[in-house]
Order: C-alpha cells, then sequence, then structure tokens
C-alpha cells in the first residue's frame, strides 16, 4: 500500500491521479469539504460515472414536493450506496463516488463493493477544518445537523491525523490526502486502458 500522497499542489494546476479502468475512486471528507465541487469538475480522458449522493437527493425531492428530507434521508443514502454497487459491478468505466466515509464502517463498505467487482479502491480523502467546511455546507444550501456534524468532524479529525502519521486505513491499495483549497479548481484522471 502506497503512503498517502501529501506534497502540495502547484498553484493553477489541478491535481492529477492514474488510474485503471476498473477502479473504484471515493471522494471523501467532511460535509461542505469541496467533494461536490471536485466531482462536478472532474475532468478525464475517459467515460467516467459520477455519483453524488445530491443527484439522488434532487430525484427524491422532485417526487416527494413538500416533503421535509430528514423523513426521506435513509432512503437517499440507501439508494446512493445501491448506485455505487451497481456501477461497480455493471459500468464500464471508473466509479467515482462522493461519499463522506468518515465512519470506518463506511469506508470498509465501499472498499468490499470494489473488492467484489474487481476494482481497484482508491481512497482520495479532502481534508478542510470544520469552520471551512460549515460554511461549504452554506454555500451549496445543504445544512446537516450540528449533533450529526460534530460526529463527523471527530472522526474526519482523527483520520486526518492517521493520515499524516503514515496510518493508512486498511484495505485500500492507494490514498491521496488533498485539501479543499487543492480541488476548487477540479481534479484531473488520467485512465490506463
Amino acid at each position: 500500500m502506497d503512503l498517502p500522497e501529501v506534497s502540495p499542489v502547484d498553484a493553477g494546476e489541478l491535481p492529477a491521479m492514474v488510474i485503471a479502468r476498473r477502479t473504484l475512486v471515493v471522494l471523501a471528507g467532511l460535509p461542505g469539504a469541496g467533494k461536490s465541487t471536485a466531482l462536478g469538475k472532474l475532468s478525464a480522458e475517459a467515460d467516467v460515472i459520477r455519483l453524488d449522493s445530491e443527484q439522488v437527493r434532487a430525484r427524491m425531492r422532485a417526487a416527494l414536493p413538500g416533503v421535509p428530507y430528514r423523513c426521506y434521508r435513509p432512503l437517499v443514502h440507501l439508494l446512493h450506496r445501491s448506485r455505487i454497487a451497481l456501477a461497480c459491478g455493471f459500468g464500464r468505466g471508473p466509479v467515482v463516488a462522493h461519499e463522506p466515509a468518515t465512519r470506518p464502517s463506511t469506508r470498509a463498505l465501499l472498499r468490499l463493493m470494489a473488492r467484489l467487482t474487481g476494482r481497484e479502491p482508491v481512497l482520495l480523502w479532502l481534508h478542510t477544518d470544520a469552520g471551512a467546511a460549515l460554511r461549504g455546507q452554506h454555500a451549496r444550501g445543504r445544512l446537516i445537523r450540528s449533533r450529526s456534524f460534530r460526529r463527523h468532524v471527530r472522526r474526519a479529525e482523527r483520520v486526518h491525523r492517521e493520515l499524516l502519521a503514515g496510518d493508512l486505513p486498511p484495505g485500500w491499495s492507494r490514498v491521496r490526502l488533498l485539501t479543499r483549497e487543492d480541488v476548487a479548481g477540479g481534479l484531473r484522471l488520467e485512465v490506463r486502458t
């Protein structure tokens, strides 16, 4: 397993990763860390399956007008993770999935999805402090409950410390540690055939 790549990204340069066609890249980090921004500005030479829970949330919001999100939040998470599993199993190109993955159990589930479908599991951890993540949530208009956010913050800080110390989450082929600022302009994937 590689050590996390923590070298700074040159100003004006998009962070780049070389991946195989059968790869699951998990964009992980605090809610508001910049995962949706990176996913939306992702550039790749090949077709990449991009999965964001906001895609599911938007469809559910349209199907259930006036119903508060908290009432169908668990269904959004279930459907999003089901889409990841289906894309890993039946998709032809790389899969890039947005998922906070601050819980070890969530990272283990995603890693298992990759392994069971013959994909290389790659973790791209986006680090930001809690204040910047909260501002990111306000900017996108998707605030999570404060108690839930505090739990995410505690777990994310632990993951960040472990990555900086070289303690990598088990089972991931590669781990890349970037900041919100690094991916503000997007991310570039070079897909090996």
